[in-house]
């Protein structure tokens, strides 16, 4: 395994970001920091991201045929079945998208059709490497940013001696005022001078900027602006943090969204959307100023510098390649789409053609994207559902034959419940005891209010509807509700938890007997 583990594939590139390295095992474990038990399952899908590393290594004439081993989970909602999804998606750096099945429509009804959740998992996949190429040209844009401030900051200084005025080249930004003061103008400048007192710099912000002024008076031989020493002097001030509260005026464009598979898609609000990008394509895309400081306005000009450096065809491609290499697409509620034996209705109906429609694009299929053509037969598809009205079986055989590897997934018990609480890196005490700790209270929960947790838990599942462990939830809300209420009341304090303030607090509730009707 360890061989396999750092063996590196000869002259290819890994389309993941994660640890390309991890075993099954080690994926277990990784997986083991959040979610507690469901061993088969976690093993299932460690598998899984394994063979697709190791798809990565063979050669070139095979490595086409090896399609990913789509898996199905079965289990009541609660026990882990898109945390083990998403956790995984996470883990290996891989595009990841939830749908639900109940969303999606036979093609020619009003509705979403099955193709968009490619579309939007290729969206997913962009703005991920879009992310990642960004932060890697974030250094090579913060000079531009910088110059661009400055441009806009003092028109004409950029040091060259012209007698005609120009346009900066790109005036993002304009100022409002008189950035030298109401007693300070500068001869030719072109600033207008209508900046309220309140905005006018004071103490040793002002004296520089006076004393800029009157040096760069000095020197002007020319009825130009020429203030490279004034430049150099804002750099400095922009750089120390001195300008950051300054107002001015930010024109922002907006790039119209346009695609033409929102225009053939049966989603109305799509055809809406793809509508209102096409008249903006048309007109250029809406501008509008916005008044902001100029912190803000580093943060506007950066997004458009980044934009405009970086190379959205390669963004696209390298987002392309990863969506079919590594994809992942997580469908809930496939159960809701299944039909049982014997159902003549007209929704039995519409549910079997949304199968028949989700099938082709489990299988392999080319679906076209707004970036471009997108090959699914690489994509892993995990489809869940609690089945406790229908069973697997009652998928049409074509789409359960492409669901080959599955899994039930176990409730959970009283240990279980009480793990969850303690152990994970999002435990629920953990999370809680963070956010009170914001107000000045020490919270700390005592094994026993531990145990009796979980046996309430445990015990209103088996009564009531099993929610798994979103039933924690609500639990402790209820628990700590009065004191999440008055939390500011008691900073400084420590406040231990032990079972019977769990049972005081869910007195009424035990009295009656009817524990599930309030704890839903």
């Amino acid at each position: 395994m360890e061989e396999i583990a750092t063996q590196n594939p000869a002259g290819e590139k890994s389309v993941q970001k994660g640890p390309e390295g991890l075993t099954p095992r080690e994926i277990v474990a990784r997986l083991d920091n959040y979610i507690i038990g469901q061993n088969k399952a976690k093993r299932f899908v460690a598998v899984a991201l394994r063979n697709r590393q190791r798809r990565i290594k063979l050669p070139e004439e095979i490595r086409d045929e090896v399609a990913p081993k789509n898996i199905l989970m079965i289990g009541p909602t609660g026990v882990g079945k898109t945390e083990i999804a998403r956790r995984l998606a996470k883990l290996c750096g891989a595009p990841f998208l939830k749908v639900e099945a109940t969303k999606y429509t036979e093609v020619g009804y009003v509705g979403r059709d099955v193709e968009s959740m490619v579309r939007d998992l290729m969206a997913v996949g962009y703005n991920m490497v879009k992310a990642e190429t960004q932060e890697t040209l974030r250094a090579k844009a913060e000079p531009m940013v910088e110059d661009a401030l400055l441009d806009l900051l003092l028109p004409g200084s950029t040091g060259k001696k012209s007698k005609k005025t120009t346009t900066p080249a790109k005036p993002n930004v304009q100022i409002l005022g008189n950035i030298f003061g109401e007693s300070a103008p500068v001869q030719g400048s072109v600033i207008r001078i209508d900046v309220p007192k309140e905005g006018i710099p004071v103490g040793d912000a002002a004296d520089e900027l006076e004393n800029a002024a009157e040096d760069d008076k000095a020197k002007n031989e020319e009825p130009v602006i020429e203030m490279s020493g004034t430049r150099e002097k804002f750099r400095q001030m922009l750089r120390d943090g001195k300008l950051e509260d300054r107002m001015v005026d930010v024109v922002v464009h907006h790039q119209p969204r346009f695609g033409m598979e929102m225009l053939s898609g049966g989603n109305p609000a799509d055809f809406e959307e793809g509508i209102a990008g096409l008249q903006e394509m048309f007109t250029g895309g809406r501008v509008h100023k916005k008044n902001v400081t100029v912190r803000e306005a580093r943060l506007i000009l950066m997004e458009e510098t980044l934009d405009r450096i970086t190379d959205s065809d390669k963004v696209a491609d390298e987002a392309k390649r990863r969506v079919e290499q590594s994809g992942i697409i997580f469908i809930d509620e496939i159960d809701k789409i299944a039909t049982k034996g014997g159902e003549g209705d007209r929704q039995a109906v519409s549910r079997e053609g949304v199968q028949r429609d989700i099938l082709p694009i489990v299988e392999g299929s080319n679906v076209n994207t707004k970036w471009g053509v997108v090959n699914t037969t690489h994509i892993l598809f995990i489809g869940a559902g609690a089945f406790s009205v229908s069973a697997p079986s009652d998928l049409i055989p074509e789409l359960q034959g492409r669901f080959p590897l599955r899994v039930e997934l176990e409730a959970l018990s009283k240990d279980d419940f009480r793990r969850i609480l303690t152990e994970p890196k999002n435990a629920l005490i953990k999370q809680y005891e963070a956010l009170l700790n914001t107000e000045g209270v020490t919270l700390k929960f005592s094994d026993d209010a531990v145990d009796r947790m979980a046996f309430i838990a445990e015990d209103v599942n088996s009564h009531a509807e099993n929610i798994g462990a979103r039933r924690l939830h609500t639990i402790m809300e209820t628990v700590l509700e009065d004191l999440s209420f008055s939390a500011d009341e008691h900073s400084g304090e420590t406040i231990v938890i032990d079972s019977a303030y769990v049972d005081e607090r869910l007195k009424g509730v035990m009295q009656n007997q009817n524990l599930e009707r309030y704890i839903l």
